[in-house]
């Protein structure tokens, strides 16, 4: 695991954590998408994904429940070991749940993980959240989205606990430019 390092990204849903880990995908780093084991299993068992979510949201807290906490984490870290033993050096993971994940994964690579938070003002994510095209929420469901990320899943531990922190209020051009910064501070 020579010269390994894994870039995390978390944050609550229309932060701009997508955008963030395109861009890094743009630059050819593999990623590995939390919310994909998810949709994996799901399509194993033959659940549907519904359009509001709802089912891909009670999925995601059942198997947590009855498989462990650290389900979904296990699949992740499993995931980037077969990366890392392809030869990879330099993984992005999308989208960190829980604070059980971020311990998991920083006991697992406890020198090779970088973790950044997006965030971004509250108002301004509602509004992004509502216009996306993809799963647009409106008001009372991101409300319902983030009671039930920070009280089910504990998703405010990664966020306060991150390394780097990107303030996500303008262009996208600042979020990258953020992220190049990064990237070279820690020689990634």
């Amino acid at each position: 695991m020579d010269n390994v390092k894994i870039l995390a990204l978390v944050g609550m849903s229309g932060s701009g954590k997508s955008v963030a880990v395109d861009y890094l995908a743009d630059k050819g780093y593999p990623k590995v998408h939390f919310g994909g084991m998810i949709y994996k299993e799901m399509e194993k068992r033959g659940i549907p994904r519904s359009e509001d979510g709802e089912t891909e949201k009670k999925f995601r807290e059942e198997i947590r429940e009855t498989e462990g906490k650290d389900w979904v984490v296990r699949q992740v870290i499993a995931e980037t070991k077969d990366l890392i033993a392809a030869g990879q050096k330099r993984i992005i993971l999308d989208g960190v749940y829980s604070w059980t994940e971020y311990k998991t994964l920083k006991h697992e690579f406890p020198t090779r993980l970088t973790f950044i938070a997006i965030v971004v003002d509250k108002k301004l994510r509602y509004k992004r959240v509502a216009e996306r095209p993809d799963r647009p929420f409106d008001s009372a469901a991101i409300r319902e989205r983030d009671r039930s990320e920070i009280e089910n899943l504990e998703k405010g531990g990664p966020i306060a606990a991150a390394d780097y922190y990107i303030l996500n209020n303008g262009p996208k051009e600042e979020i990258y430019s953020r992220l190049d910064e990064i990237l070279k501070e820690i020689d990634f």
